[in-house]
């Protein structure tokens, strides 16, 4: 007897199913079973990777699904008569016209039946039924769940049903026995119906994981699902634990009455034979115009552009374009070229901004010449086989950054242009990693929060660490797991689980073009928000050649954009981009300062002091920082810093490497340098050494070896000439062959670094030049953000920018320039939205100015202004250039509003009201006037601002002690933040910092042993810090955490999976705490005691901590007063002292908290 597992559910099945493919394959592998099927719940996510492990084991991979039938249309979300919500049945392949029919249907499944989850129904079945065998599923099938009700009638009427759509003998009844009652009573009912219809049995296992012991983890799985604790008594599980891929003995032992059913497993396996073609192209046609084929008309467009890009050429680069045109044209991408100049040329053409290119596509002077890129590969060494290459056959990949703004508009355009079917968006999955897992795990077991915290954070956060790394890696992790049984079970059964896909979701920027609708190729699904997606990853379509391209929305590109507009509108200079000096020398210094809030690239902590360090002197340089600044090559900085600054000490092994290796000062860099060395030294050509450079990144040992003895001794055969022949000895070309496997795996690709400093540069050019228009666009790019506003105001001040409110008569949605000021943007106020802030500029441009507050309303009532954004428009300070002061405007807004809409109201109904019978100089009295109540205090004013637009503008609590705050801070609540791109903050978890600001929030716990422990939140001149305070500290500082106390906090920085990190309280200092010495300066002895009664007359007025100092001048003497002498020195008295003394002979000192001894 021979059998085959048709009920298998992958790690695909999400977070019901764990079984990891390779492992499973194996599994079976090691069963003796010569084939396997994949039936995930309702999704064909993991098809390619099967087939893939299937194939390599010496598998038959059987093609399948589990899908979910609606019991009416598809299209019903109700459940009408009390009907089941859905019904399962297992679907396989027969051969190529059913895998496609089974991709159709499962598509369906999403596109147009999804409720809850993705159902077909009878009319998809019909109509894709061909190629495809069904069996009748677990007890959620149609027919058994009729069975398993005692309706054996319905459950024969639905039989013949299914039968009559699939065919004879392409219809089984699905028998299952993992030890549930209700199965021992459906099973009968089946064996029953199969001799009365005379329709096949056949007997499968509900698989969801690999090895029997693999239960547990798997309980553990459908708790993360469902948000349960094991503990939990009402929840999801798999009883009995029988849910394993079973040998052929132990589906025997379960079956003996059904020897048939068994085997039929076989014979249907037998007949399942599909084939999946990788690497052949199916790129779509691009319409040329009338006159053209795409062959003339890629030409034509390069010839165009080659005339613009190099009018001066000798001949020689046409030549490397006609080369590249050659490529790409034999290796069939002419299309492909075609399509990305449209959309881009569409982009373009309708003012969308678009990056001067990404990724190895900027070495093709193709590209440069169509204008898909912007930097001439000529000039910076760029190598089109980095990009295409002949000896290596794959798809090309043109990523393109458009402005963030407007990237969807180019979608919308390529999805018009193909066609909806053809153009889909890209699934992407989210795993189960390795910190992620032991939280979730510890969860689900009801381990203490601190606890899987402490372990969570014991896993380095490198990028691909996996637990087995990390217990290798983390002596803390090993000697936890080795010493604590709680731990051991806790990491034991995340490794389980660790690596599995925990959700699908959509890729960023990855969209699918194809020549017909996109299910003739893969399945779609559908994203959270209704998005149609495929369900095969971006690499698995590439295999299946399908163009896949990047779209990404790059927010740098819209900073530029709206920069160059606003200083066009504001000083009517239009900047083109393309035309600035890229070597200017101020603009290359500015950057060498570190001063580089909003640079791209360029604005990190660690690469704002490796550009000081650098100092770039020209292009060149900045992609070299680009490129160096990374984990691995940043152990080459000090090199490459030493042979920029002293060309002396650099040294070539050879003076071939001189040519290559100049421009980096001696070191290797980017990829396109070890394709250089190895092609100009041992005569590779450049396809070749493309080949060679990937095995060295990839770290693929054995092709190294072999091509160390070609790149040496040379291989005539494959036409390599190798070192030696080239006159370089053996020992040299080794020594030069070790220092390129040491840095190619970590090399840059020079050609993507090389884009983005262009776009670095374009922005620091722009901040050098128009300083305020680039921060006002930079604002408004982050305008959500309200820590990265903060920050960025800071910027400002510090450049000498003055920070205005919004304002209603010359705000814009958006942060603007008003003369040496920035204007805070209305679109920022809480409860206004784009659409009142695009109405007031409508009204303003049609009608003019807003004269009054009675005015706006008049004007504004009917047009989404209401109560609450009327308040946050005199909270935010927007209506201040209007009549009143804004406390008087709140408290008379609310009446206002009534009014006017009141008399709205009477013009509709068409009644008169008081106000129309007045006389025109009477109507005055009749008007809202506002009660005499003063302002705000300053306070106040601060506070509304904070509420309305998340930020103080006009001033910060804290601002009058900045000199304080910076001097005793080491870390500011920006430096807690993780870095999106680096994962990491710039406070390091576990290390001591200062913090200091004001208290704005305040929340106390009770923990288990009835203790009072404290959340804080600190806000100071950047944003906020949440700061824990435990009970031991929480009860010696209460008194101190007060809200609105300013304080400094000492303590360990906690940072977690969050994307923000904590601070754990140890201490605590007032800032009034902090002392303070008043200097008093003197000539000379004489002139003190000639004043000493007056001066210790004003001293005697005040009380306080601050110690007074006396200095004399020419005896450089010092005699501090007694403690009993100490002041408090406020603006007050150190006015009296400077008017008697001179503003450079008083001077107020502070201490730095470091100094004093512990307070508390």
């Amino acid at each position: 007897m021979a059998f085959t597992h048709l009920h298998v559910h992958t790690e695909y099945s999400l977070l019901d199913g764990s079984s990891k493919i390779k492992e499973l394959v194996n599994r079976a592998k090691e069963l003796n079973m010569d084939s396997l099927a994949i039936t995930d719940h309702g999704v064909m996510y993991g098809v390619i990777d099967f087939y893939r492990a299937a194939k390599e084991a010496g598998i038959k991979p059987v093609i399948g699904c589990e899908v979910y039938v609606a019991p009416g249309s598809r299209f019903d979300r109700e459940n009408v008569n009390g009907e089941d919500r859905y019904y399962h049945l297992v679907l396989l392949a027969e051969n190529d016209t059913g895998y496609h029919n089974l991709m159709k249907i499962v598509s369906k499944g999403f596109v147009d039946g999804f409720y809850y989850k993705p159902r077909v129904d009878m009319e998809v079945l019909e109509t894709y039924h061909e190629g495809i065998i069904a069996l009748s599923a677990c007890l959620a099938g149609e027919v058994p769940r009729y069975l398993a009700r005692g309706l054996y009638e319905e459950a024969k009427k639905a039989a013949v049903k299914y039968r009559d759509i699939f065919g004879e003998n392409n219809y089984f009844l699905e028998l299952q026995d993992h030890g549930i009652p209700a199965q021992r009573t459906v099973n009968q009912g089946l064996v029953r119906m199969s001799q009365e219809l005379n329709i096949p049995l056949v007997a499968t296992n509900d698989s969801h994981y690999t090895f029997k012991e693999d239960a547990v983890p798997h309980d553990l799985l459908l708790c993360i699902q469902t948000g349960k604790k094991v503990t939990d008594e009402n929840r999801m599980r798999y009883e009995g634990g029988q849910y394993y891929l079973k040998s052929e003995e132990e589906m025997a032992a379960v079956f003996p009455y059904a020897r048939e059913a068994l085997e039929n497993t076989h014979r249907i396996a037998e007949r399942c034979n599909v084939e999946i073609e990788f690497g052949v192209t199916k790129l779509p046609k691009y319409d040329v115009p009338e006159g053209y084929d795409a062959w003339s008309y890629l030409n034509k467009l390069c010839e165009d552009g080659f005339a613009e890009r190099y009018p001066e050429d000798d001949g020689s680069l046409r030549e490397r374009l006609h080369y590249e045109l050659d490529v790409i044209h034999s290796m069939g991408y002419v299309d492909y070229f075609l399509i990305v100049w449209d959309f881009i040329h569409f982009a373009k053409s309708h003012g969308i901004m678009v990056g001067p290119g990404r990724g190895s596509a900027a070495g093709s002077i193709v590209a440069y010449c169509l204008a898909i890129t912007d930097i001439d590969p000529v000039k910076y060494q760029l190598i089109f086989e980095r990009f295409l290459n002949p000896e290596r056959v794959s798809m090309p990949d043109i990523d393109v950054d458009f402005c963030f703004e407007r990237r969807q508009e180019v979608i919308d355009y390529v999805v018009e242009k193909y066609g909806k079917d053809r153009v889909v968006q890209i699934v992407t999955f989210g795993t189960l990693a390795a910190k992620g897992v032991v939280r979730d795990v510890g969860r689900v077991l009801d381990l203490p929060y601190a606890k899987c915290d402490a372990i969570a954070k014991m896993i380095p956060g490198d990028l691909g660490m996996t637990l087995e790394k990390a217990l290798k890696a983390s002596p803390d992790l090993r000697n936890a797991y080795n010493e604590d049984e709680e731990v051991k079970y806790l990491i034991d059964m995340s490794m389980r689980l660790e690596g599995l896909p925990r959700h699908s979701s959509m890729h960023a920027a990855g969209v699918v073009i194809s020549r017909e609708s996109v299910d003739e190729y893969v399945p779609l699904s559908k994203a959270a928000d209704g998005t149609i997606t495929t369900q095969f990853t971006m690499t698995t379509l590439e295999e299946l050649g399908l163009l896949k391209m990047d779209f990404l929305g790059l927010r740098t590109l819209t900073v530029i954009q709206n920069a160059v507009d606003q200083v066009k509108k504001n000083r009517g200079v239009a900047i083109d981009l393309k035309a600035i000096d890229y070597n200017d020398k101020a603009v290359l210094e500015s950057i060498g300062t570190g001063k580089n809030d909003g640079v791209f690239q360029l604005e990190s902590g660690g690469m704002k002091s490796f550009m000081k360090e650098l100092k770039p002197e020209n292009l060149e340089d900045i992609i070299a920082g680009i490129s160096l600044y990374r984990p691995g090559p940043m152990d080459f900085i000090p090199k490459y810093l030493k042979g920029k600054n002293d060309k002396s000490s650099i040294t070539y092994d050879c003076p071939q490497l001189e040519a290559i290796l100049k421009p980096t000062y001696g070191c290797i860099v980017y990829q396109e340098q070890v394709m250089q060395i190895v092609r100009d030294l041992a005569g590779y050509t450049w396809g070749r050494s493309d080949l060679v450079r990937r095995a060295m990144s990839k770290k693929k040992g054995e092709v190294m070896e072999r091509e160390r003895q070609n790149f040496v001794y040379g291989n005539p055969e494959e036409g390599v000439t190798g070192c030696i022949h080239n006159g370089i000895d053996e020992k040299t070309a080794n020594t030069i062959y070790d220092e390129m496997i040491d840095f190619a795996k970590y090399a840059f690709n020079k050609s993507h670094a090389a884009a983005y400093a262009v776009v670095s540069y374009q922005t620091a050019y722009l901040k050098y030049y128009y300083p305020m228009e680039f921060m006002a666009a930079l604002m408004t790019s982050v305008i959500d953000n309200i820590t990265k506003v903060s920050e960025y105001i800071l910027s400002c001040r510090q450049m000498g920018m003055k920070i205005l409110p919004p304002d209603i008569n010359e705000g814009e949605s958006g942060f603007s320039v008003h003369g040496d000021s920035i204007r805070y943007g209305l679109s920022a106020i809480k409860s206004v939205g784009k659409s009142v802030v695009a109405e007031i500029e409508r009204e303003r441009s049609e009608r003019g100015y807003f004269t009054s507050l009675e005015d706006f309303v008049d004007r504004m009532s009917n047009k989404e202004v209401n109560k609450r954004t009327l308040e946050s428009f005199i909270k935010s300070g927007a209506l201040d250039s209007l009549p009143g002061t804004r406390k008087q405007k709140l408290l008379v807004s609310g009446q206002l509003l009534d009014q006017k809409n009141k008399e709205k109201k009477s013009v509709l109904e068409g009644q008169m009201s008081m106000f129309d019978f007045v006389a025109e100089e009477d109507k005055s009295s009749f008007r809202i006037t506002f009660p005499n109540v003063g302002e705000f205090s300053k306070d106040e004013l601060l506070a509304y601002e904070k509420e309305i637009l998340g930020i103080y503008v006009s001033g910060h609590p804290i601002e009058a002690y900045e000199g304080l705050w910076r001097k005793n801070v080491t870390a500011m609540a920006t430096d807690f933040i993780v870095d999106e791109e680096t994962g990491s903050a710039r406070v390091t978890d576990g290390g001591y910092a200062t913090i200091g600001g004001m208290i704005t929030g305040k929340t106390v716990k009770t923990t288990r042993n009835n203790k009072m422990m404290a959340f804080i939140t600190v806000e100071d001149l950047v944003g906020s810090v949440e700061v824990i305070v435990f009970p031991k500290d929480y009860e010696s500082k209460r008194e101190l955490l007060n809200q609105d106390a300013k304080v400094f906090i000492q303590g360990r920085v906690s940072v977690g999976d969050d994307p923000v990190g904590k601070l754990i309280c140890e201490r605590v200092i007032p800032f009034d705490s902090v002392p303070r010495e008043l200097w008093l300066q003197f000539a000379d002895k004489e002139s003190y005691f000639a004043c000493e009664p007056e001066i210790l007359e004003i001293l005697k007025s005040s009380e306080g901590q601050d110690q007074v100092v006396i200095w004399l001048k020419k005896e450089r003497a010092k005699k501090l007063l007694p403690a009993n002498w100490n002041i408090l020195a406020d603006q007050e008295i150190i006015a009296t002292l400077t008017k008697k003394l001179g503003e450079e002979n008083v001077k107020l000192v502070e201490k730095n908290i470091e100094k004093m001894r512990r307070m508390n």
